[in-house]
């Protein structure tokens, strides 16, 4: 292996080979820890430390990485104390995810490292995120990012590269092809002779590295890193490399042919790089036994101290508070003159003014700029606030979302706008799995606002009719609102906006240009989890939410001689159950109305939460009523059909009547 040194000195040399040797003799440990059964699990780097060191190493510790299973240099190279990560991997309260996740699933800010979910592709367009929050604010940072040679295939990875590209992010995206996405061969999984041309389709930089040459890695990332902190952009570099254990030690080997092992065991980044010191008369071997025993020592040293703290006790009230981030958001009363205002003109003036209140807030989704996005909500929004905040994007939930969640990272709010609430399931996976568990497993807020325009009863057709709230009322770690007034409508995103937590924001698109209502002009705001009491009446509870409001209302005005609570949810989660238990022990009766399809839907909680803590009080069964078990159809008579308004009616007189 041949080692261009010209430009480094010998304490830069003696600190490379020192932070790749740490990680290595750390995982000789592991690897013994866990044959005698003291780790679960272990996921080995061992051969491909040189990546992990070389690229964090060029980096600026201000700089934000993104590493994954096999990057345990990154770590180490950034100074984590080695008893919190060995209490991380043995599942201990000083680990970083205080025993909720496993192995290298968690970040640091301290250490600007941004761990991995297992779904592996969401950390890109993350990165993504961290960066235009970098070039927003002229920092001239760069952001790097892991990932496999598997990594490549997925949908996240290709959106994340063209997001990065279209708006030119100084993002390091780092391939690690180590030949094998667990067991498939880099040949089964890509049909062209290097991954770093993967970059050329989206007009970026690509470059092929030696990845178990050192000096090759340190050397290239950090001149490209001089460079695209002058020069924002993104680059991508495909690391050849090899792992000399299984995807994970359960896994083993066997899939390998022993010819490859015995092909890279002479490669060796450790190896090779001790011989050329020692050939520089850098290293002797006295002083490779000291540095060992030192390591040695402190690995050990570390080891005891985390085997010795106390394994972890449950507290589920520390577990349930650990779910949201506190908000401690201020209310902020309405004081001023109020206008009649529209559904959607209430939701553009909550945006408008909350642009003004924080003043790094940015607006992304699909054609929102110029055109104002298919709703006009944010119609000429750009003109005020510029292009930067009020961000076009590709066609790429999925990447937008996690563009959002780095945006958080990196300190800064973001709205997302889903053209259609249908299209939320191209970005289904970072909402559930990235947002929602964000802070509950390592303490990282995302302050996230995704806003939903949904709905039925305009002749859409299934791909843009939903009211899919259920499948996010079901994740915790959620919120989700879902106005049926101006005024609600306004207030609650405005607090939306304030709340540092993920929320999910439904606007009924029927609601937007047909219900009308006074609104303050001013700035105010409205708390969560209080739901409004519409009418008040003694023989039945009604509870609704978006339109099901208005249907309901309507059915009222039809048969005045009955006497209903109207109950007005205004948010899903969290959930006002005070008010609905309170109004269901007063009538004794109670239905339940959604526009979602009835199976699976919130009304069957709430019927279900009814049922265990008002029984004594029922005067008749709790009564849900929801739209067909069918996809919603486009032509009137069936879209009709579809939705429970007639069907509403009929089951409200019946239990009336029960």
């Amino acid at each position: 292996m041949i080692y261009n040194t010209k430009h480094l000195d010998d304490s830069c040399l003696m600190a490379l080979y020192k932070k790749m040797l740490l990680p290595r003799l750390i995982e000789e440990k592991m690897l013994i820890l866990l044959r005698q059964g003291k780790i679960s699990k272990w996921f080995s780097g061992i051969g491909q430390e040189a990546v992990s060191v070389g690229v964090t190493m060029a980096l600026n510790n201000d700089e934000y990485i993104l590493p994954m299973h096999r990057n345990l240099g990154v770590f180490t190279t950034r100074n984590m104390p080695l008893y919190r990560l060995f209490s991380q991997w043995k599942g201990k309260a000083s680990g970083y995810t205080k025993g909720r996740d496993r192995s290298f699933h968690f970040g640091s800010q301290a250490h600007k490292i941004v761990g991995m979910i297992s779904h592996l592709g969401p950390q890109m367009g993350v990165a993504d995120g961290i960066a235009l929050a970098s070039k927003l604010k002229n920092k001239k940072q760069i952001t790097a990012v892991f990932t496999g040679d598997g990594g490549t295939s997925e949908g996240d990875f290709h959106e994340a590269l063209n997001v990065a590209s279209v708006w030119q992010l100084p993002v390091l995206f780092c391939i690690e092809n180590n030949g094998y996405g667990l067991s498939t061969p880099t040949n089964e999984q890509f049909y062209c002779e290097n991954l770093a041309l993967r970059g050329l389709g989206y007009g970026m930089e690509s470059h092929v590295i030696d990845g178990n040459n050192i000096i090759e890695v340190y050397s290239k990332v950090q001149e490209l890193a001089v460079s695209m902190r002058n020069s924002p952009r993104p680059v991508l570099i495909e690391f050849k490399t090899f792992r000399m254990r299984g995807h994970e030690e359960s896994s083993g080997t066997d899939y390998v042919p022993k010819a490859l092992f015995d092909l890279w065991k002479t490669k060796d980044p450790i190896d090779n790089f001790e011989q050329f010191l020692k050939s520089e008369h850098i290293l002797t071997g006295a002083l490779i036994k000291e540095i060992k025993a030192n390591f040695t020592q402190s690995i050990q040293d570390n080891l005891e101290y985390s085997f010795s703290e106390p394994d972890i006790t449950s507290n589920e009230t520390k577990e349930l508070d650990d779910l949201f981030q506190a908000d401690d958001i201020e209310i902020v009363n309405n004081t001023t003159i109020s206008i009649e205002m529209r559904f959607v003109d209430a939701i553009s003036n909550a945006l408008k003014q909350s642009m003004t209140r924080h003043t790094d807030l940015v607006i992304m989704g699909q054609d929102i700029a110029e055109y104002g996005g298919v709703f006009k909500i944010t119609e000429s929004f750009f003109e005020q606030f510029g292009k930067e905040r009020i961000r076009n994007t590709p066609i790429c939930e999925s990447a937008i979302i996690e563009t959002a969640m780095g945006l958080s990272i990196a300190g800064i709010k973001s709205i997302v706008e889903m053209q259609f609430a249908d299209f939320i399931s191209s970005g289904f996976n970072p909402v559930v799995n990235l947002l929602a568990k964000s802070y509950y497993r390592w303490g990282q807020n995302a302050d996230v606002v995704i806003r939903m325009p949904c709905g039925g009863g305009v002749g859409a057709g299934p791909f843009h009719s939903q009211t899919n709230e259920a499948w996010f009322t079901k994740t915790p770690g959620l919120k989700v609102v879902y106005p049926a007034f101006p005024y609600d409508a306004k207030g609650l995103l405005n607090t939306a906006i304030n709340d540092p937590n993920p929320v999910l924001y439904f606007e009924h698109k029927g609601l937007y240009r047909t219900i009308s209502q006074k609104v303050p002009t001013d700035y105010y705001t409205l708390p969560f989890g209080e739901a409004s009491i519409i009418k008040k009446g003694e023989q039945i509870t009604i509870i609704s939410y978006g339109m099901g409001v208005h249907w309901a209302l309507e059915t009222l005005e039809k048969h005045p001689n009955i006497s209903a609570d109207l109950i007005d949810l205004r948010t899903l989660q969290p959930l006002d159950t005070e008010t609905i238990y309170n109004s269901v022990k007063k009538t004794g009766k109670a239905i339940i109305l959604q526009e979602d399809s009835l199976f699976g839907g919130i009304s069957s909680d709430i019927s279900a939460l009814i049922m265990e803590y008002c029984f004594e009080y029922l005067d008749a069964p709790v009564k849900r009523v929801g739209s067909l078990e069918t996809p919603i159809p486009f032509a009137k008579p069936l879209e009709d059909q579809y939705l429970p308004k007639t069907r509403f009616e009929i089951a409200l007189s019946s239990l009336i009547a029960y």
